[in-house]
């Protein structure tokens, strides 16, 4: 900081001043996005205008497009208050007070660095807030008036939900089979989708009477009803489930999710509380539900980012009718959002790993063994059927074929085991597979 030094005025000494360097902080307010973008804009275009007219030092510019509601939850606010301990500002130019915070916490930590002396002023559009009593005492009635405000918006926001929900209207957009009243008297209304809705029900019979599992649900609305949402998108397997486990559809709901607290609802439902019961009924049988692990999953890493490696499995409509169902292989993308590792089918994977064992040192593969030993088995067994009464000799070609024959033809568990032994790590990068 710098500071002037001690003059005289007649027998008076003059105390030292200090300069003030300021931060200009900017924070969004409660608005649209849109005008909160506007909102930033103008407070920084105000406040400069502010500083060149009173001759301020402007040091940095900072803005922030986090809530002030929550404490510690804004980055650039706990970088500006690092840099006034550290000693880069000791002062703070912002539109208004609330801007600075709405909750007690944050005002704390701008209250306690004006006891330290470390932060000399805050200047508002309207007024000045300096390290005395009263300018400090008012301070903190203003922005305890707007922590005042937020919390009694959200008690208020949550008196009128909790009264729509009484009313038997569920807040927020309806599930699928339904519409939302786009008259802004009637708001939550929800009323039947009389393209969806039969659907919907269907899906509940079908579980429930000739228990359909949620891949067959899927592929029937896929791929023969080429059933869309109203946002024109085709129902996930998740969302399917979503559907069968929503209480909704026979009129009553709970809100918030979680919570507990159900209501009666007003719509009108699309199955009765029956059907629903049977349908939930089969989910709990587990023949619905049916967690798949694909077979070389958790045996290969990315090659170019290390992450693991996931699989899905897809499907394709034929113009005979028929659907083909494809599994690809690709980075789950854990350590790398933006890894370009790519997809691989499973049928390419296994013709790529047929090549690698013919690469790969016998020495290489653990279970080298128990390949001896099966293919040991087998050859008594072809002696015993044919009469053939030759020595059994077990080559190494042998043991590569077998392995290569485990790989198209074996069970998933095999293929498991026989990859899992390799002693080197197995990497899938650029839709290549490699040991390293």
């Amino acid at each position: 900081m710098e500071t002037q030094a001690v003059g005289l005025i007649g027998n008076m000494a003059v105390a030292p001043t200090t300069k003030i360097r300021y931060v200009l902080y900017a924070r969004k307010s409660t608005e649209s996005e849109e005008r909160q973008i506007l909102s930033i804009d103008s407070q920084v275009k105000e406040m400069l205008q502010l500083a060149e007219r009173d001759k301020l030092e402007i040091a940095d510019i900072r803005r922030e497009a986090h809530s002030a509601k929550d404490s510690g939850q804004r980055p650039i606010f706990k970088e500006i208050l690092e840099d006034i301990r550290l000693g880069k500002f000791n002062g703070v130019l912002t539109w208004a007070p609330d801007r600075l915070s709405r909750n007690a916490g944050d005002l704390g930590s701008v209250v306690d660095l004006m006891d330290q002396k470390l932060l000399v002023e805050i200047r508002t559009y309207g007024q000045q807030f300096k390290n005395s009593p009263n300018e400090k005492f008012l301070l903190m009635i203003l922005c305890s008036q707007a922590k005042l405000e937020n919390d009694n918006k959200s008690i208020n926001v949550k008196r009128g939900l909790r009264t729509r929900c009484e009313m038997g209207l569920r807040p927020g957009i309806p599930p699928t089979g339904y519409l939302n009243e786009k008259r802004t008297d009637r708001k939550c209304h929800a009323n039947i989708d009389p393209e969806r809705a039969l659907i919907i029900k269907k899906i509940f019979k079908k579980v429930a009477y000739e228990k359909w599992t949620g891949k067959k649900i899927y592929t029937w609305l896929r791929f023969e009803l080429d059933f869309k949402t109203i946002r024109n998108k085709n129902l996930s397997l998740g969302n399917i489930f979503r559907v069968l486990y929503n209480p909704f559809y026979y009129g009553v709901f709970e809100y918030p999710q979680g919570s507990g607290n159900w209501y009666q609802g007003k719509h009108e439902p699309i199955i009765t509380k029956e059907l629903f019961d049977l349908a939930q009924a089969q989910l709990k049988s587990n023949t619905l539900r049916v967690d798949r692990e694909f077979t070389f999953t958790r045996l290969m890493i990315c090659g170019l980012c290390g992450s693991g490696i996931s699989a899905g499995e897809k499907s394709k409509k034929l113009r005979n009718g028929k659907v083909n169902h494809h599994i690809y292989y690709g980075c789950t993308k854990s350590k790398d959002k933006n890894c370009r590792c790519g997809y691989i089918n499973e049928a390419d994977l296994i013709k790529q790993f047929e090549v690698l064992i013919d690469t790969v040192n016998l020495d290489e593969i653990e279970i080298k063994h128990k390949i001896r030993d099966d293919l040991e088995r087998f050859k008594r067994f072809q002696r015993t059927l044919l009469g053939n009464r030759e020595k059994i000799t077990i080559q190494e070609i042998d043991i590569h074929n077998y392995a290569k024959f485990v790989l198209r033809d074996g069970r998933p568990n095999e293929k498991r085991e026989l990859l899992g032994c390799f002693k080197s790590k197995i990497t899938l990068k650029n839709k290549t597979v490699s040991l390293i």
